[in-house]
């Protein structure tokens, strides 16, 4: 491209003063401009948004959940030996032993069904983060033997009970008496409430001591042993090599397999809004071909002149590549821009709004992640980018094709 091609591509970029056709052109080149740089800035900020939610979801999930779970068929004796085992693979940082079951809460008239998580306090926040969301008490108050029970915020609320109350924990398990069969029972006092902010576990989980849990089911060993990592994405196949090395029959999930449909949604939710703020973008894009075609309409005779002085076909075609490719790398470089400002400001800019609409987004009492979270992430920018230039230089070549093949004589014909 020789510097008088890119200098016409730019002088026919402006239009000049007094010309309402030239300054119709511009307006409509100015507003396909516009159209790009909302589209990429939209596509941005909708995609650090999602992000933001996936982040999130995985932060809470991971904060109740572990990273591996070696889970035993139907139990694991010597959970010690295999802890030692999986501590010998260098992304395992910490293992934990517990004892899982299902059981029926009962509070007054209030019956509830619960999963029942025995663990070891001391071992258990090394592997899970659910101590960094009591609101009442902490772990550490489950001691062997005293029979304290944590609870869900929304299972809490469900039972109608607080730190200090009992609730009757029934478990499956029944005991054969000379009347037939009754259900097990044991008394449990609440001394803690957690809110790790997801549903699923708000309301449906219940912690009490490790030790406590195998005589409520009668088990001498534990239902399995969860893994913490150094990289929770190195979780799939750290699982893959452990289920190789184990010495006994157990199963071994990691924490995108327990999860797999949370995440999955997230996913197909994150590729659906790129696919539809695309259109934008490919919208922007048909608007600069208009306009270049009108362009090449209104600059016939200058491109007949070009073309009597020497100027080749390919030349001409640069020119009109130029004035398009402008269009779409400035309507980028502003959509690049503000997309990052206001993705990285989301936080600030949302309840500014609410306050300035009188109106909540996201309402706490139906919402349980109640603030847009945002993860700008470089390679979504630089897709995005890439994919409005392309379609910007896409949307130049049929202009500068049919301004290529102006017949000079025609052209000049009634001039």
């Amino acid at each position: 491209m020789s510097p008088y091609e890119l200098a016409v591509g730019l002088r026919y970029t402006r239009a000049r003063k007094g010309s309402g056709r030239n300054t119709f052109i511009s307006f409509i080149s100015l507003m396909s401009m516009a159209g790009i740089a909302l589209g990429v800035a939209a596509l941005i900020v909708v995609l650090s948004v999602m992000n933001g939610f996936q982040q999130e979801l995985r932060n809470r999930i991971l904060s109740v959940a572990s990273h591996i779970e070696i889970r035993g068929v139907p139990q694991l004796a010597d959970w010690q030996s295999i802890a030692a085992l999986a501590q010998t693979q260098p992304r395992v940082l910490a293992a934990a032993p517990y004892v899982l079951g299902q059981a029926m809460l009962s509070a007054g008239d209030v019956n509830r069904g619960v999963i029942i998580r025995g663990i070891d306090p001391a071992r258990e926040d090394t592997v899970a983060d659910i101590g960094r969301h009591m609101r009442q008490g902490a772990l550490r108050d489950l001691k062997p033997g005293g029979f304290g029970i944590v609870l869900g915020s929304e299972l809490a609320r469900a039972l109608g009970v607080a730190v200090g109350d009992s609730v009757v924990v029934i478990t499956p398990q029944g005991t054969i008496t000379p009347a037939g069969t009754l259900p097990r029972l044991k008394t449990f006092q609440v001394i803690g409430v957690f809110e790790v902010g997801m549903y699923e576990f708000d309301s449906g989980l219940a912690l009490i001591d490790i030790e406590d849990a195998q005589r409520l089911y009668r088990i001498a060993g534990v239902s399995g042993v969860r893994l913490k990592l150094d990289d929770l994405f190195a979780a799939p196949q750290v699982a893959r090599e452990l289920w190789q090395k184990m010495p006994v029959q157990a199963e071994v999930r990691d924490w995108t397999l327990n999860h797999a449909n949370f995440f999955r949604a997230v996913a197909i939710e994150k590729r659906v809004m790129f696919i539809i703020l695309t259109l934008i973008v490919a919208v922007a894009a048909f608007n600069i071909v208009s306009a270049q075609v009108m362009v090449v309409t209104d600059k016939q005779a200058d491109i007949a002149i070009l073309r009597t002085l020497g100027a080749a076909p390919s030349s001409i075609m640069a020119i009109f590549i130029v004035q398009g490719a402008l269009i779409g790398m400035i309507g980028t470089a502003i959509g690049v821009a503000g997309g990052i400002l206001l993705a990285l400001n989301i936080g600030t800019v949302v309840p500014f709004i609410e306050r300035m609409l009188n109106v909540q987004f996201l309402d706490k009492s139906v919402y349980y992640i109640s603030d847009l979270p945002s993860d700008l992430q470089r390679g979504d920018v630089v897709t995005i980018a890439g994919i409005a230039l392309f379609l910007a230089l896409i949307a130049t070549l049929y202009p500068a094709w049919k301004a290529a093949r102006v017949n000079p004589a025609e052209a000049l014909r009634y001039e």
